[in-house]
Order: structure tokens, then C-alpha cells, then sequence
């Protein structure tokens, strides 16, 4: 058995794990990034499942991600929430890290929403920000989809012109209008390997390229799900936002606190949103 019949094989076994312990399918997969996992408090009947219980999946190494996999409704809708990802990293290559997104994609959900916490690049953010990511740079050497393509699950060369559903993006801002909400961004988010942050030289060439916000995850899940035929909605919570010309010392204890301080903010959008879809 081959490297990629040995993940399909995987995939499957994870699916038909969860499809036999949950009656109602998802419409919506959910990610929660770093100091994004209260959101589940907000889900209705929820019912849960540590990632160490399901076939396959991978571990989270990162404290600040619970590690469980939620099933129940938001706003009406029939969400799969990921409490807690995987990062390139903690050394799992691209296609390990996104076996979830991949492992939900094969429920029949039909929408992804992702969330994370970044670091500003563009000067004109504020720290606690929200940005909607309209697309993406991806400086992560690996991509989910290299080698062998399983035609069943999306086509060889999947197109990312439009990565981020621009109807979505619509949506989102207009609720975010609606709700009077301040510090509201559109921009482009890029992927980096970490865990090293970024230099003040880096912070300069990922300005220069076009990136509004940095972190080191969300692209490769967003790869998979785009494979996967699905609409795909990004949320940044901007936690600091980064001057090369005056860099300070970024800690990951004030990144969390700043999330956290944050979440209420993006907990009151993501529940107006999912009322409008």
C-alpha cells in the first residue's frame, strides 16, 4: 500500500468514525485559532470528542488549543468545530496537519470558516483589529496537496482565484455594519513556517509583498477545503502589529491576551453572520 492509499485509507477510517457517532452531518466545518476556542460556549447542544478518541487524528502540541472536535449548531446551523489546529511547526508536514479539514470535508459540509490570531504588517491596522482575508500568500514549504491526487476528493490543479468566497466576504462586512463594529479590515494574509517570528527585515519583505497580516497557519487548511469544492470565509484577529523601524519584543503570552480580549468582538460578528446565512 502506497503513502497516499495509506492516508485515504486514514481519511476514511476517521470519517466513518465520526459519521457513526453523530447523526446529524455538518454544513459548516469551524477552525478556532489561538485564543479562539471560547466560541464553543456559544455552540447549542454541543457534543464533544478529544482529538486522542478519533482514528488517526493528530495531536495539538500548542497549549493554548484545547483539542477537541465539537458537533452542534450556531445560529441555526450544523457546525463541526475544530477546538484547537495543527501547525507545520510542531512538525507535521501539510497534508498531516490538515487531515481534519479533510476527515469533515468527506460529512458533506459545504462551508469552512477559519480563524486565527495574526500579526499586523500594514501600518494602518490597529492591535485588535479583525481582518477578513480576501486571499493569501503561502511562504510555507509544503502544500497539502503534493503527490498523488485522489480525483474523488477535487481536481489535480484546484483553482484559487477567488481562495476566499467574495459573496461571503460581502456578507461578513455587512454584518459587521450592521453591528456598528469598529477596527474592521479586509486584507491578505501570509503563511510562514515558524515558530520563529518574524525579524524586522522579514516584517519589511512581507510588507513589500503584499501581506496586511502575518501567522503561521490557515493556508494550508484553506488548499484543502478549496480542493474539497468548498466555500471558504477567513477572520484575523490582529494581535499586534509590527514597525521594523521600532520592532519590540513580541511575546506569545500578550499575543493571547489580546485574542482573548478580542473574542467577544468576533464571538457577537460570527453570530450575526451565521443568523444572516
Amino acid at each position: 500500500m502506497n503513502e497516499m492509499e495509506t492516508y485515504r485509507r486514514r481519511v476514511e477510517e476517521a470519517a466513518t468514525f465520526l459519521t457513526a457517532r453523530f447523526r446529524e452531518r455538518p454544513e459548516i466545518i469551524l477552525i478556532m485559532g489561538t485564543g479562539l476556542g471560547g466560541l464553543a460556549a456559544h455552540l447549542d447542544n454541543p457534543q464533544t470528542i478529544p482529538y486522542a478518541e478519533i482514528p488517526h487524528f493528530p495531536r495539538s502540541t500548542v497549549t493554548s488549543h484545547a483539542g477537541n472536535l465539537l458537533f452542534g449548531t450556531l445560529g441555526g446551523k450544523r457546525v463541526a468545530a475544530l477546538q484547537g489546529r495543527f501547525h507545520y511547526y510542531e512538525g507535521y508536514s501539510a497534508r498531516e496537519l490538515t487531515f481534519p479539514v479533510r476527515v469533515l470535508s468527506q460529512l458533506g459540509a459545504g462551508m469552512m470558516l477559519v480563524s486565527n490570531a495574526a500579526g499586523g504588517l500594514n501600518p494602518a491596522y490597529a492591535p485588535g483589529s479583525l481582518m477578513i482575508l480576501r486571499d493569501h500568500i503561502n511562504l510555507i514549504p509544503d502544500n497539502p496537496l503534493r503527490g498523488i491526487n485522489i480525483d474523488a476528493w477535487g481536481p489535480r490543479f484546484p483553482d484559487l482565484s477567488a481562495a476566499y468566497d467574495p459573496e461571503l466576504i460581502d456578507r461578513i462586512m455587512a454584518c459587521a455594519a450592521k453591528l456598528g463594529l469598529a477596527n474592521m479590515e479586509c486584507g491578505v494574509y501570509v503563511a510562514i513556517p515558524g515558530p520563529s517570528l518574524e525579524t524586522p527585515a522579514e516584517t519589511r519583505y512581507l510588507r513589500q509583498i503584499g501581506a496586511d497580516a502575518v501567522g503561521m497557519s490557515t493556508v494550508p487548511e484553506v488548499i484543502v477545503a478549496r480542493h474539497a469544492g468548498l466555500k471558504v470565509l477567513g477572520v484575523s484577529v490582529v494581535s499586534n502589529v509590527n514597525d521594523p523601524d521600532n520592532q519590540q519584543p513580541i511575546l506569545l503570552e500578550e499575543i493571547i491576551a489580546q485574542t482573548e480580549q478580542t473574542a467577544a468582538r468576533l464571538v457577537r460578528l460570527l453570530l450575526e453572520f451565521f443568523k444572516e446565512l
